[in-house]
């Protein structure tokens, strides 16, 4: 094996997902330690806590506690090469999560074991489905008061259709959390805490090991010997080939805030996931050891660095080895491009890199010529990755300037913030951008645009709620584009463009969706953006 394929074969590019406050960003943190990447986890509580997360790097997020923003990391464990995607637990941020999913090759969900599924996990888990990406679950929160854990293993059956293989097995919970008994080895790992260090300290012995009433007391012993004799009679078979095509969930217990059972998770986890995956460009599938560089982009942010006033887009290496050196072709372009100040990140600290290979996630400088969903190739060749979607969002206003005079500002801030993905903006037909209408996935956007007009373009907002929940694409069935006078629509509908030229409808209702198609037959509505020229 070259070094080229083996350099290749040790990455590892993974997402991780979760509903807010299930202890996700804590989690990556202990990653990070283990990797030597950082030498102490920043706890994630509001803003009069000295240190905020690592991954979470923008102002209002420091201020909050939450994760906004996808942050990447990369970090290398027992050989393995590994990129971490960060992305932001809090539901308002769905629609960043939803596309950076695009750039992983598995995800690690995290589940609150008090709580179970939530709300958050189950739309993030669709995504993931919909790719067919092996999914991990971490059920985290094992030092607090618990669920039962075959409730919560069944429960993740029952709400996501999907079949889980406890890989380890919790003894005890809250005050009385021991430690995991390893069904593979047939080992009980026994943990201590020693004072936030990097790992708890662990100590392995056999199930029949006379000392075990001693270590766990007889209470737990009984009630594990019970768990581990229902688990081998009723739990699903493990089967690696299900688990790599996202049918077959491993399950770990542990919890992220005392480091008990997060390095037995991250070692099997690197052992169960494979190198990076194939990509599907039309009816071209793009392998990652395909000689030629590929790429394509996932996600754009301006402004990371304000000192600097810059741009980002973010690469997912798809195939080949990237050379900063060398051209690469820019698909929509149509053009060759040199790809400026080429970087891997650890959230907000950079590095220049003068490689990288297939599964590395690399930032490059962006003068403004990417979108999302871009194809970066070696030249001569000209295929085009598959669209990332866009995602409807779910709540609208009408925003504008309070100051007239800063209209210019106030369209270039709109603009760069829609081409990075954070809010659509529409327009009404006809009118140019005298009307600016904002879509968000949620509420909490708007907050991040009003802040982030203000702090890096120094315009201030006005912004009034529109009564519409539901938006679809359409299309007519000439592809020529439609007139409001030639639909019938309800008074709780409108049509609108994105600033693509794409045609929209908002909808004030499901009900209004329905109606409206019953009414024009000739117009094919869409659920999804991008698909659409």
């Amino acid at each position: 094996m070259s070094q080229y394929q083996s350099e290749i074969n040790r990455r590892r590019t993974f997402a991780i997902i979760s509903h807010p406050d299930a202890g996700k960003t804590t989690l990556t943190e202990k990653f990070l330690l283990y990797g030597g990447a950082i030498a102490q986890a920043g706890i994630v509580k509001g803003k009069k806590n000295s240190r905020a997360a690592t991954s979470d790097w923008m102002e209002i997020e420091k201020q909050r506690g939450i994760s906004v923003t996808s942050s990447v990391m990369q970090f290398q464990y027992e050989g393995f090469c590994i990129n971490i995607l960060d992305t932001p637990g809090h539901q308002d941020f769905s629609e960043d999560t939803y596309r950076t999913l695009m750039a992983a090759d598995s995800a690690v969900m995290v589940i609150d074991a008090a709580k179970g599924v939530e709300a958050q996990t189950r739309k993030l888990f669709k995504v993931c489905a919909m790719r067919d990406i092996p999914i991990f679950t971490f059920i985290n929160k094992m030092d607090r008061e618990a669920r039962d854990p075959f409730e919560l293993c069944e429960e993740l059956e029952k709400e996501l259709g999907l079949e889980t293989y406890p890989v380890n097995w919790p003894i005890g919970c809250g005050k009385e959390f021991q430690g995991v008994y390893d069904r593979g080895r047939g080992e009980i790992i026994h943990f201590t805490s020693n004072g936030g260090a990097k790992a708890a300290t662990a100590t392995e012995v056999l199930l029949d090991d006379p000392n075990l009433d001693a270590l766990i007391g007889p209470r737990l012993h009984a009630q594990l010997s019970d768990d581990i004799e229902l688990l081998d009679g009723a739990a699903a078979e493990f089967d690696l080939e299900r688990v790599r095509h996202g049918k077959l969930s491993p399950v770990f217990f542990g919890s992220a805030l005392t480091n008990f059972g997060v390095e037995p998770f991250l070692e099997e986890f690197l052992r169960m996931t494979t190198a990076p995956l194939p990509r599907t460009a039309g009816e071209l599938v793009v392998d990652c050891m395909d000689d030629d560089f590929s790429a394509f982009v996932f996600k754009i942010q301006a402004n990371m660095n304000k000192a600097h006033r810059d741009r980002i887009a973010f690469l997912r290496v798809v195939s080949g080895r990237f050379d900063a050196d060398k051209e690469v072709y820019h698909v929509q372009a149509g053009k060759k491009i040199r790809l400026s100040r080429p970087q891997q990140l650890m959230a907000a600290e950079r590095e220049i890199i003068e490689e990288a290979y297939a599964g590395d996630i690399i930032g490059v400088f962006d003068p403004g010529i990417f979108s999302i969903g871009d194809t970066l190739c070696a030249p001569g060749k000209k295929f085009r990755f598959d669209p990332i979607p866009t995602f409807a969002p779910e709540h609208f206003r009408r925003v504008r300037s309070l100051d007239t005079m800063k209209r210019k500002q106030f369209l270039k801030g709109m603009e760069q913030i829609a081409q990075e993905g954070a809010i659509q903006i529409f327009k009404t037909p006809y009118t140019g951008m005298e009307e600016v209408i904002v879509g968000v996935v949620g509420t909490l956007q708007f907050d991040v645009l009003e802040y982030r007009l203000k702090n890096e373009y120094n315009v201030e907002l006005y912004m009034e709620g529109l009564p519409y929940e539901y938006l679809r694409w359409i299309r007519s069935a000439d592809g020529e584009p439609v007139k409001e006078e030639d639909l019938i629509l309800g008074t709780d509908v409108k049509l609108v463009e994105d600033y693509k030229g794409n045609q929209l409808l908002l909808f004030g209702s499901q009900w209004a969706i329905g109606w409206t198609q019953e009414r024009n037959r000739d117009l094919t509505f869409y659920e999804f953006g991008g698909g659409i020229a």
